[in-house]
């Protein structure tokens, strides 16, 4: 292995590497069961990123407007992340989507079921406001927040 193979395998993270040796780690969702593209497959994370974004300036919209009357002070983002807490919980524990993730074609789904509990919508909202689970992810893409609540999120 010369220096540019062991420079670019570093780079390309470990996965990359492991694929370069041979192993097989088969595509997102496989291992749930989910097709690999399409309609059920596992939610890109630019399209999930996009759907917060979305979700996120709708409440601080909501937030600086309405509660805090123009106040661009702490007080603003406690009140945006308390109504992002309440509208997230609230829409992913009934019809499993946010306005977010309705634009971007996405939906939260339980691995069993197919529909949400709102404990466990409650649950993944709790860990997703925490912020440090949703960046921990496993191969298949999901957050930590959705392993420990058994969802997943998909495309529509």
């Amino acid at each position: 292995m010369d220096k540019r193979q062991a420079i670019g395998s570093w780079l390309s993270g470990p996965r990359a590497a492991l694929e370069d040796a041979g192993a097989d780690f088969g595509y997102r969702g496989e291992q749930l069961g989910l097709p690999e593209e399409g309609p059920g497959s596992i939610a890109r994370p630019g399209r999930r990123l996009g759907a917060l974004a979305v979700d996120w300036g709708l409440c601080f919209m909501i937030a600086y407007s309405l509660i805090t009357d123009g106040y661009r002070g702490q007080t603003t983002g406690n009140w945006t992340l308390l109504i992002f807490f309440v509208m997230s919980a609230l829409t992913v524990g009934t019809i499993g989507v946010t306005l977010g993730k309705r634009i971007f074609g996405l939906r939260v789904v339980a691995l069993d079921t197919g529909t949400v509990h709102p404990g466990r919508a409650l649950l993944r909202t709790v860990l997703l406001c925490v912020v440090l689970p949703a960046l921990i992810w496993d191969r298949d893409g999901r957050g930590l927040h959705d392993r420990l609540a058994r969802t997943v999120e998909v495309r529509i």
